[in-house]
């Protein structure tokens, strides 16, 4: 037991004190990201929006995902993570707080894809940040942290909103998010410094180095495919399965945030250790990628059972592992295959490839659901994970090559 404790100890040490500030901002922001994980029931229950309407505002806020993440990497790229950061959280928690005030169809269209358009642009940039605040050889120890304040807010978050849909309604959800976004950048601007260091100053000194080489990376397009066919089958957590759990085991609001939080418990509790472990095994990145895609598919493929309520925990601690190997080391790939003075570029394309599941996945899962039911489509969604896995060994054969 005590051996336990020292390794778990271990696996926080030697990162910087800027992770550490940017783990803390991180968990303040997801302790209030309640509207999302109850999007889905939101739209349905409370504005009585039909399955093909809610599919289509997912829609409508994955399309704004890929403009943010696509437009962060530009922006980081040009003036730097920093001022992307502080300028996108800031108007996000303003964005939130207004659209509880919209309830038609075409408004929460235009309102999500504005929203998501400005709150996605800060993923490339807190990629980037989490680079230039950490060292290579601690680096994914330094993902795995800033996932764990993700997950424990996220934890927090969905529990407390399960709690406050059922005693308050869905409104002071909003209020919270958007509270939230602009405490957390307050305490981002506060706490941590700027580095000042631009990555379009860091091209200037690479005159030979084409702005144009992620989109001729052939490698690095086979990671993204694999990225956006692990969220298509990893975003049902937030949009198909809640409403599985309501309709078919009759799960209330609140029981639905109690197995969410299973899935943070888990990884708040186990991943660092996993990661520091696996860093000193010393095996490639893209075999971790195998496996966590292989997780996946099973976590899907279980669901086809209806009968028994405990098929959802076996589901929920199967994509958990999953997620534990999947987004750090997906996250890993793309940071070192990221070219110096183009690390925003990078990380747009690495943050696109999920935003683009946004927008496919809970449209086809939806209609899916409608027209055939919700078990054919955990077979559907177990085939984007088994299609990730075959092209994780082709990614696999390629970089043993230095392709």
């Amino acid at each position: 037991m005590k051996k336990l404790y020292f390794n778990y100890i271990e696996s926080f040490t030697g990162l910087s004190k800027d992770i550490w500030y940017l783990s803390l901002i991180s968990l303040v922001n997801r302790a209030g990201t309640m509207v999302i994980p109850f999007l889905s029931l939101y739209l349905k229950k409370d504005l009585g929006f039909t399955m093909n309407e809610i599919s289509w505002i997912f829609v409508f806020f994955g399309i704004g995902s890929v403009i943010g993440s696509w437009l962060g990497g530009k922006l980081t790229d040009i003036v730097g993570f920093y001022k992307v950061m502080i300028i996108s959280l800031f108007v996000t928690g303003l964005n939130f707080i207004a659209l509880q005030y919209i309830s038609s169809f075409w408004g929460l269209c235009i309102g999500i894809l504005v929203t998501m358009s400005i709150a996605d642009s800060f993923r490339p940039a807190v990629f980037v940040a989490i680079k230039a605040y950490s060292k290579p050889e601690n680096r994914t120890r330094s993902v795995g942290l800033i996932r764990l304040a993700i997950n424990a807010g996220m934890g927090i978050g969905p529990t407390l909103a399960g709690l406050l849909i059922v005693l308050k309604g869905y409104n002071l959800l909003f209020w919270i998010d958007g509270l939230t976004c602009i405490i957390s950048i307050i305490l981002f601007y506060y706490l941590v410094s700027d580095t000042k260091i631009k990555p379009s100053e860091t091209r200037l000194m690479h005159q030979n180095l084409d702005k144009n080489i992620v989109y001729k990376d052939f490698t690095f397009w086979i990671h993204s495919v694999i990225c956006f066919l692990f969220g298509m089958a990893f975003f049902q957590l937030f949009t198909t399965l809640p409403l599985y759990y309501d309709e078919i085991f009759q799960l209330n609001e609140f029981k639905i945030g109690v197995i969410l939080f299973l899935n943070v418990a888990i990884i708040v509790v186990f991943e660092m250790p996993l990661l520091n472990y696996l860093e000193k095994r010393l095996i490639p990145v893209t075999k971790h990628i195998i496996m966590s895609c292989i997780l996946l598919t099973l976590s899907f493929l279980v669901l086809y059972q209806n009968f028994w309520v405990g098929v959802l925990i076996i589901s929920i601690v199967l994509m958990t592992l999953s997620e534990m190997l999947g987004f750090p080391y997906t996250n890993k790939f793309a940071l070192q295959r990221a070219k110096e003075g183009l690390e925003g570029s990078y990380m747009a394309m690495y943050a696109m490839s999920f935003s683009l599941a946004h927008i496919f996945s809970p449209k086809i899962g939806l209609t899916v659901i409608d027209y055939f039911g919700y078990q054919v489509n955990w077979l559907v969604t177990a085939g984007y994970g088994l299609t990730a896995v075959i092209l994780s060994y082709w990614l696999h054969n390629r970089i043993k090559q230095n392709l």
